[in-house]
């Protein structure tokens, strides 16, 4: 009982290790041109100003404005994010579910 105690009072402080492969979803993330509205630290490119800057997205409580950060909530989101949000401007990249792993992988590296 106590051991349930404790990890009830511990706060969501780390992510799964594996998710994916966060090198590979740099690339992507590179790929798709993500800075052209993201501010996205180590990613090259333009600093786009329309989406939210990138920099300290895994420490983040609440992504899209919407939903709790967790990764199954940012694999969704990147899946589809007019589901989180009809009125939602990121496009639907069609992106496959191994790319939305990796793309949060990689953003999780962001603290």
């Amino acid at each position: 009982m106590p051991l349930l105690l404790l990890l009830a009072a511990c706060k969501r402080e780390s992510v799964p290790a594996v998710i994916g492969d966060a090198a590979r979803g740099r690339q992507i993330v590179q790929q798709y041109g993500c800075t052209s509205c993201h501010d996205i630290p180590n990613v090259s490119g333009p600093r786009g100003m329309v989406g939210p800057p990138l920099a300290h997205v895994a420490t983040r409580e609440i992504i899209a404005g919407k939903v709790p950060n967790t990764p199954e909530n940012m694999i969704q989101y990147l899946r589809n994010p007019q589901a989180t949000d009809p009125a939602n401007v990121m496009p639907n990249f069609g992106l496959t579910p191994e790319q939305c792993r990796d793309i949060t992988a990689f953003l999780y590296t962001l603290k």
